[in-house]
């Protein structure tokens, strides 16, 4: 019998106290001192190198500290939506964020002062050479924006103007509660606990936990179109004036990648569509009806179905992870013993899984809401991956450190993969294998075909929100066209309130918080197949890799590392080309 492990995490190591911590509001208190000094050195106006040197050193130490009170906070508001001193905190820590972006605004003017020469010289300073990377970058966008008094502007009017949409939209997502009668009686389910019911092996459970969602989600959608419809609004606005014109533009530029790259992406997993349909059909034809619906997607089948319970989900994870890498398998297994991990199912915690670094303390915390399932099995390792990046990261400068999100993917869905690959493999039996490996296949469904929905529509969107306001109704019809779009019209259901029950739709950090999954998805299937080749001598190469993705375009990091160009649809075609080898398995496994 496994050692029982805390399914709580422990946030009173950082600061003691929860959202109404002494401790962290006089964290806060510093912060903005500290802020403000750096307001008074950038005002000064120099631009000599020793002055810039020492901007950059104080600009990095506020910036890690800066991290940790977000993570902080983000933590204390997932775990209980409905702590108001929570929301209070994050909102301190937005506006202290707003002060220190808008700081930095006006010391990017001064980069842009600063002659070529004097720059060359800035960057080939000892402590300045591991980031010239993200410098040279702060500096090139810089000059691609308004300003910088406008810059500093958008900045303070964000924090209620554009952050405070998503507040609003977490406030509606943790009040909103699915009835449904499960077992016997009647539950109150968060929209969290509601989710993992989507997972239920009877059909009839799924169906009217579907129904009561959709019903849930629709008495909020004219709330969430509020939000969604200003969200949209202010990034259209501040991307006129800057005069850009793609709205593709920022997500591209802050995942360090060409739309030639995220084109030839789509392209690869557009030619291979048709073996996603035959395994949806495939999958119809074994849960004995014509056509999936969309709760029926995810839907497990066969044995897999199990309750695992989450000491033994902990023990394989680690047990895997050993044979690829004994320090993905240390920092996991500290992750477990020392409450790293909040997995406990219970009502008021938000839904989905992240995980955020304390960089200050060299750890990370991970969020989920751990019911038992395969696919929280796959979360948990999911998010060890982030958590391991994280680590290896440590000791880099802080700029070194700012990796984006298409390259965070890679390192969380590899360790997804070693995992999932793992339990194929070990199957007793012909049903299991067949189970694990179709749970395995919906990974990648929700990666060629959910996420690829989720990037159509925000296309969609935003092309008619530049002519004003979208309507329920009409959300509802472009969130529905763009799942048979995606789903090659192969589902009998579609879930039109998509857009207002996924968080990411909401998240101001990040816009189009969806390519860069699929992205992450078939990098890491190309690095898995190569560690494969190279057995325990490619872990070095891993770290070194993931060390690198704060300071390299990802095209680069490929060419560097891999030696690949990705900008063409041949190498991600051959990464395509290995999910779908699962899925002709599966149609072989089930044939008869």
């Amino acid at each position: 019998m496994e050692k029982q492990l805390p399914q709580t995490w422990d946030l009173d190591v950082f600061f003691a106290g929860g959202s109404t911590s002494p401790a962290f509001a006089a964290y806060l208190d510093q912060l903005e001192k500290d802020i403000a000094k750096l307001r008074e050195g950038i005002a000064q106006g120099k631009t000599d190198l020793d002055t810039q040197s020492a901007l950059i050193a104080e600009i990095q130490h506020i910036a890690v500290r800066l991290k940790q009170a977000g993570s902080f906070a983000s933590c204390l508001s997932a775990q209980n939506v409905k702590d108001e001193n929570a929301v209070l905190a994050s909102g301190r820590v937005k506006t202290i964020g707003a002060a220190f972006h808008s700081a930095l605004t006006k010391w990017e003017e001064q980069l842009l002062r600063i002659p070529d020469a004097e720059w060359q010289a800035l960057l080939q300073r000892d402590a300045h050479v591991p980031i010239a990377f993200p410098l040279e970058e702060r500096r090139r966008r810089a000059k691609e924006k308004l300003p910088p008094d406008v810059e500093v502007l958008a900045n303070d009017l964000a924090v209620d103007g554009y952050h405070g949409w998503q507040d609003l939209y977490n406030v509606v997502v943790g009040r909103i509660t699915v009835e449904v009668e499960h077992d016997g009686k009647v539950q109150q389910l968060s929209v969290g606990q509601a989710a993992n019911l989507m997972h239920h092996p009877d059909r009839d459970v799924r169906a009217r936990v579907f129904a009561k969602w959709t019903e849930a989600w629709a008495k909020e959608a004219d709330l969430c179109a509020q939000a969604l419809n200003h969200l949209g609004g202010y990034r259209l606005q501040l991307y006129r004036h800057r005069g850009w014109e793609s709205v593709i533009r920022e997500p591209l530029d802050l995942n360090r990648m060409t739309e030639q790259t995220l084109n030839a992406m789509w392209e690869a997993i557009d030619r291979r569509k048709d073996r996603l349909v035959a395994y949806l059909q495939r999958k119809a034809k074994l849960l004995g009806v014509e056509k999936l619906s969309w709760f029926d997607v995810a839907a497990p089948i066969g044995s897999v179905s199990r309750h695992i319970p989450y000491e033994e989900a902990a023990a394989f994870i680690l047990e895997h992870f050993g044979r690829f890498s004994p320090k993905l398998r240390e920092l996991a297994a500290t992750a477990f013993a020392e409450g790293w991990v909040e997995a406990e199912d219970r009502p008021g915690k938000r839904p989905g899984g992240f995980c955020t670094s304390f960089p200050v303390s060299g750890q990370s915390r991970i969020f989920m809401t751990y019911a038992g399932n395969a696919s929280n099995v796959s979360t948990l390792a999911h998010e060890l991956g982030h958590a391991f990046h994280q680590h290896v990261m440590s000791g880099l400068p802080p700029m070194a450190q700012n990796y984006a999100m298409n390259v965070a993917e890679t390192a969380s869905t590899f360790a997804e993969m070693i995992v999932a690959d793992a339990s194929v493999k070990q199957a007793a039996t012909r049903e299991e294998r067949i189970a694990l490996l179709e749970d395995k296949v919906q990974q990648t469904v929700a990666y060629f075909m959910n996420i690829q929905a989720r990037y159509l529509f925000e296309r969609r969107f935003y092309e008619e929100r530049k002519n004003g306001l979208v309507a329920v109704a009409r959300l509802n019809q472009l969130m529905e066209e763009a799942q048979r779009t995606a789903f090659c019209d192969a589902l009998a259901a579609y879930e039109p309130h998509f857009w207002a029950s996924k968080l990411h739709f909401y998240i101001t950090s990040y816009p189009f918080y969806n390519f860069p999954y699929t992205f992450g998805y078939l990098f890491s299937l190309s690095l898995y197949a190569r560690s494969l080749e190279e057995g325990a001598a490619f872990e070095e190469k891993y770290v070194a890799l993931l060390r690198d993705t704060g300071r390299l375009t990802v095209e680069e990091l490929a060419k560097r590392h891999l030696g690949v160009d990705i900008a063409k649809t041949e190498f991600w075609q051959s990464a395509v080309d290995l999910a779908v080898a699962d899925i002709e398995e599966f149609l072989r496994l089930t044939a008869s």
